[in-house]
């Protein structure tokens, strides 16, 4: 996808979409989101994740909300520190040591000992694609719930309203009916 296609898709600047075009079209090829309507969802999804493609690492408070990602066993946040040291990050704001660990085998770079490889541009978009294929996110894109891919990523509805925004200014500049 050029980057003046993303940028209509994504809402961002020229010089945004000129950073982020490449590596999230590649990441969409290497994890087969290969329709426009999976695209359009995709780049909805993460645009929120990452408030337009701006953040790839979770603003750090810490929050009473980020207090808590300490001593998460369902985060693999086993050790001190591990809450910090794995916030969120990648477009997807990944969390948490197992989280980090998978990702790491899945995509062979180490995150788990290099966690702020996450905030460069190409794997910030790779672990995007690698999270959306492992859980199943064409299939909601595919059948229009956008509802349940936001819970897929989420956990909850947080931020639906500007999700849907995202993803009906995505869904036009790809061409995508509905």
């Amino acid at each position: 996808m050029d980057a003046k296609t993303f940028a209509a898709a994504a809402g961002v600047s020229a010089a945004r979409a000129a950073e982020w075009a490449g590596p999230v079209t590649t990441a969409m090829a290497e994890f087969g989101v290969d329709t426009p309507k999976r695209q359009a969802a995709f780049i909805a999804q993460w645009g929120h994740e990452s408030a337009g493609y701006a953040y790839t690492r979770e603003i750090w408070g810490p929050t009473p909300a980020q207090l808590r990602y300490e001593g998460r066993a369902d985060l693999g946040n086993t050790q001190r520190g591990d809450g910090s040291l794995y916030r969120g990050r990648g477009l997807p704001q990944l969390t948490g040591r197992a989280n980090y660990a998978k990702a790491s085998a899945a995509l062979g770079v180490d995150l788990v000992k290099n966690p702020q490889l996450l905030e460069q541009t190409d794997l910030a978009a790779r672990v995007a694609g690698w999270f959306w294929q492992a859980n199943g996110c064409n299939d909601f894109a595919d059948s229009d719930d956008f509802v349940g891919l936001t819970r897929r990523i989420n956990g909850g509805t947080n931020g639906l309203s500007d999700r849907q925004v995202r993803w009906v200014m995505a869904k036009k500049a790809l061409g995508v009916d509905g």
